[in-house]
């Protein structure tokens, strides 16, 4: 069978071959849309100088009647006692900032912003489990800072990945954290 050209369209196979071209491109940039851009840190004057900063990607899974489960790009930035955190998606784009300080928390999700002087309060209605963020700031650090209901593995930590699992209380919970490197 031949294939006749049509005045006006390109051959057919110079057609499935561009088709071809442009389904292969459409591949590489959803691949790459996959990887999370390194981020710009911003400069905070109300960030300790002490302050610690980590970047990487977290996965919590609360294991409820929901089976809940929540991944994110994240910069941990400042101390347990004032500090930030960011949680992005995939492509970079920011979806939550948490931000706290002595006896005041602040939760922006999008134009939504939510106060609260229980930063514990405002992390469970982020990620759905209470995460230990004062125990979190130690871990980070390789130190195995007990935190009530979790039990942390930092066997890991040479390779820039931690574990964590809470039983108790109900329903129990795993956090995966895998850090950027340099």
């Amino acid at each position: 069978m031949s294939h006749r050209a049509v005045p006006g369209l390109p051959h057919p196979a110079l057609a499935r071959r561009q088709l071809c071209a442009t389904a292969a491109a459409a591949a590489l940039l959803a691949l790459a849309g996959c990887t999370l851009p390194p981020r710009q840190l911003q400069a905070d004057a109300t960030a300790p100088t002490a302050a610690g900063h980590w970047a990487g990607r977290l996965a919590l899974q609360v294991e409820d009647a929901q089976n809940q489960s929540f991944s994110a790009g994240f910069e941990l930035l400042g101390t347990p006692q004032r500090g930030e955190l960011l949680l992005f998606t995939p492509l970079g784009s920011t979806l939550a900032r948490l931000l706290w300080e002595p006896g005041q928390a602040s939760l922006q999700q999008g134009e939504e912003r939510k106060t609260s002087d229980s930063l514990p309060a405002l992390v469970q209605e982020l990620t759905g489990s209470d995460l230990p963020i004062a125990a979190l700031f130690d871990w980070l650090q390789g130190r195995a800072t007990a935190a009530a209901g979790w039990q942390v593995d930092l066997s890991r930590m040479e390779q820039g990945r931690l574990s964590a699992r809470r039983n108790d209380p109900q329903p129990p919970a795993a956090l995966r954290i895998v850090l950027d490197t340099p």
